[in-house]
């Protein structure tokens, strides 16, 4: 074939390299990521504001107490089958149905879950999720209701639940103030061991009774007014050699101190060889026993003729009582023995004297007494520490002011005052004839319709009016039964342990032993014999 000639040829076409097509590429991709920068930056802010606006929507919405406050919200609905749900899970654990219990436990625990995710993701819940659970809990709490765990059936087996405790508490009480007063009442083995031996000892020992026959050379100084005389009306010879041991101790002059002692017919000769027997610093000590008491007989005192009765005697030694509600404290025959009446008497034991301090055989002396002597009484007869303050009472938690001769006599906000430890003015007494009026408050209490317990009623209706008020540090009292400020027990003169607890017990306070116990000399070998320590 003849090859065309070079005017009439088609021109030649050049190629465009690769390189630039490659840069026009990149331009291209370049351009259209500028442009959509540029449409971003546009539309930025708006969107940003959006969601801001839609933020603060979601935490509107989250308002808890509106929530919980809205008739229609599914949470407060939520909540309230809970509350209602635990407290139907305390009932079916006290009805022994655990398993419910169990069951109701585990549809708490999710309806906490959802309300836990609600506040989480900070969206309130909708109905839609919380249908099933709201369904669920209100099956078990019409279950709830079906068992008899509605209010009205709940409330009133509380009151028979409250009412079944009540009785047993009052039974408890009963028995531990029985227990509590027969454990005060009982004779620990060491002190009858030790009155026993000490009644051998004095009628074997002929030494012990000439001592005593040898001291006859005192006896001026038991009428000797010029002298501290003390009275101790007991028959617990440890007790007693702890008031005369720690009074002689504390006295700066304990060879001015008599003690007159009176004890019953049992512990008489076991007493009398005590203090035979040990010394306390040249005290002197006189002991009697008021069975020697000629002058003490029913025809005179009106608590030995009331033990005539038989229905105070069923009340006191028996148990049995019309009433019985009567506490078993009120019941106790201590409050009728002699011993513990003989502190109305005191004129007629020591006709003699003319000022005496009586002191009770629980109590503990740390500091000098004589300043006592020299009070001046205005008049009165009594003269002791009050005790209206703080946890003690005043004349109307003695006394029954629904009687009418007590309602028209007595203060019923009167203070009222201890004994264990009180001055007499002897004199005043019998000028004022105070005894007699004793007699006339005991004979009308023959029913028990004044008073119930003890002698300390009778001694503020008897001394009303009579009774000089003392410094409190004189005499503090508590060691028996309650805590004491230790200040008070550093300031006091005379330490009472009055109550149960008695510190030669083993019941007694343990933190208060040692201010007894140190005027116990262990070492004794009597005390070691009876097992004392």
């Amino acid at each position: 074939m003849r090859r065309r000639g070079a005017d009439f040829r088609r021109p030649v076409r050049r190629r465009i390299p690769d390189a630039l097509w490659w840069a026009l590429c990149c331009g291209v991709v370049i351009l259209f990521v500028y442009i959509l920068s540029k449409g971003n930056q546009i539309e930025s802010r708006p969107a940003l504001a959006q969601r801001t606006y839609k933020h603060d929507k979601i935490m509107e919405g989250l308002n808890i107490t509106d929530e919980m406050l809205s008739p229609n919200s599914v949470s407060r609905q939520l909540n309230d089958q809970i509350s209602l749900a635990k407290a139907f899970v305390v009932i079916a654990k006290e009805s022994n149905n655990l398993q419910f219990a169990w069951e109701l436990s585990a549809q708490i625990r999710n309806s906490q879950i959802l309300l836990s995710n609600a506040a989480t993701r900070r969206v309130p819940l909708s109905t839609r999720e919380s249908e099933s659970a709201i369904r669920d809990m209100a099956l078990l709490l019409y279950q709830a209701q079906q068992l008899h765990y509605d209010s009205a059936t709940m409330i009133m087996r509380f009151k028979a639940k409250i009412q079944a405790l009540e009785e047993q508490m009052n039974s408890v009480t009963e028995k531990s103030s029985k227990y509590g007063q027969i454990a005060a009442e009982e004779v620990p083995k060491s002190l009858y061991c030790l009155g026993v031996r000490l009644t051998t000892e004095w009628f074997k020992n002929l030494n012990l009774q000439n001592k005593l026959r040898d001291k006859r050379q005192v006896e001026m100084k038991l009428k000797d007014n010029n002298l501290f005389h003390f009275c101790v009306f007991s028959d617990n010879i440890l007790a007693t050699s702890v008031v005369v041991n720690s009074t002689s101790i504390s006295s700066k002059n304990p060879d001015m101190i008599v003690f007159h002692l009176v004890t019953d017919e049992i512990n008489y000769a076991a007493m009398k060889a005590w203090f035979a027997m040990n010394d306390f610093r040249g005290v002197t000590v006189e002991v009697q026993k008021f069975e020697d008491f000629i002058w003490l007989n029913a025809s005179y005192v009106p608590v030995l003729k009331q033990l005539q009765d038989t229905e105070t005697q069923s009340y006191y030694f028996s148990g049995n009582s019309g009433d019985g509600r009567t506490p078993i404290k009120f019941r106790n025959p201590k409050y009728l023995s002699m011993l513990n009446h003989l502190r109305f008497y005191i004129p007629e034991v020591f006709p003699a004297l003319k000022k005496v301090v009586f002191l009770d055989d629980d109590v503990v002396v740390q500091k000098d007494l004589s300043g006592l002597f020299s009070l001046d009484l205005k008049g009165n007869v009594n003269g002791a520490v009050e005790t209206c303050m703080e946890t003690f009472h005043r004349y109307h938690k003695y006394l029954n002011y629904s009687h009418p001769l007590i309602h028209t006599h007595f203060d019923p906000d009167a203070c009222g005052w201890a004994f264990g430890m009180n001055v007499f003015d002897l004199v005043e007494w019998r000028k004022k004839n105070v005894t007699g009026i004793y007699h006339y408050w005991q004979e009308k209490n023959v029913d028990r319709t004044l008073w119930k317990l003890g002698t300390l009623p009778p001694g503020l209706l008897t001394f009303y009016g009579l009774t000089e008020p003392l410094d409190p540090s004189w005499h503090v009292l508590g060691f028996g039964y309650t805590t004491v400020d230790p200040q008070l027990i550093e300031r006091g003169a005379v330490l009472h342990f009055n109550g149960n607890s008695k510190p030669w017990l083993k019941i007694g306070i343990e933190k208060y032993k040692p201010l007894w116990e140190k005027f116990v000399d262990y070492s004794h070998p009597l005390l070691q014999q009876c097992n004392f320590h």
